[in-house]
């Protein structure tokens, strides 16, 4: 089936002080997002960028987004593949850097997921079911720097 789909954002400032954006110093970088029918996410800036640290900001929620989207892609090509996926964890590092004029990009993201199958026959084809999820993941495929994988497989009873 092909298709367009619409993802609709709510995005509302809620950092003024009082004063605006009359200084740098005088608004926080607080925001709601929202999105009809789920949870508000509380968002930021990072705190390097005079932002909570206690909030999301667009770069977390970037990596974060490689980071499910994999995942999601993931155990789709398990099934596809007959892998039976027991538990599934990522740790995921994205590396941006900043270009000395205010800007910056994602240099790359790196997914370390750790899967566990239930069987040893399943391992090869868990281990190349990495590659069919990145050619899958919409996200992905939708950045303009590389996405990394670096997975682990282990096996129920065999590798703890």
């Amino acid at each position: 089936m092909l298709g367009e789909h619409d993802y609709t954002i709510h995005a509302e400032w809620t950092g003024n002080r009082g004063v605006g954006t009359s200084g740098y110093r005088e608004y926080s970088r607080d925001v709601t997002l929202r999105v009809d029918g789920k949870p508000d996410l509380l968002a930021s800036s990072d705190k390097p960028f005079r932002g909570d640290a206690s909030r999301w900001n667009p770069e977390d929620l970037l990596v974060a987004a490689l980071s499910e989207c994999h995942l999601l892609s993931y155990l789709h090509a398990a099934v596809r593949a007959g892998v039976v996926v027991v538990a599934y964890r990522d740790r995921a590092i994205g590396t941006m850097v900043e270009d000395g004029r205010g800007g910056g990009r994602f240099r790359e993201v790196t997914l370390h997921p750790v899967v566990t199958v239930a069987q040893e026959g399943m391992r090869a084809a868990a281990e190349a079911a990495h590659r069919q999820a990145n050619e899958w993941c919409f996200i992905a495929n939708s950045v303009n720097f590389p996405v990394r994988h670096v997975p682990t497989t282990l096996v129920v009873g065999a590798d703890g």
